[in-house]
């Protein structure tokens, strides 16, 4: 269990570092919230749960971490991008289509 465990941690550490390379790498915010949320949303996950496999005393605790990973990251990268639509922060210049417009303006 101990090497599943540990194979489990090394893909959510890849999943970690490709979200961190996306962060860095990508033109807008609106890429880079959705490079940091789908990467890093797996990569956590599949990282604590990993541990909870290694040590199997703690993989209830480790699991209700990665269910509350799993919920609570994309509720944060939406409300970050809309924050951000709302702000009036520009879409990347080369970008081709703009599927924001239809919230741009509307106060709820």
């Amino acid at each position: 269990m101990e090497m599943f465990g540990t194979i489990v941690t090394g893909i959510g550490v890849l999943f970690l570092f490709f979200g961190g390379l996306g962060v860095f790498r990508l033109p807008d915010v609106y890429n880079r919230v959705q490079a940091g949320t789908k990467c890093t949303t797996l990569g956590a996950f599949l990282a604590v749960i990993g541990v909870g496999i290694m040590q199997p005393e703690w993989f209830w605790k480790t699991l209700i971490i990665g269910l509350f990973i799993l919920i609570s990251n994309p509720i944060s990268s939406h409300a970050l991008g809309r924050a951000a639509i709302k702000s009036g922060v520009p879409l990347w210049d080369k970008s081709v289509t703009d599927k924001t417009e239809e919230f741009k303006g509307h106060e709820e």
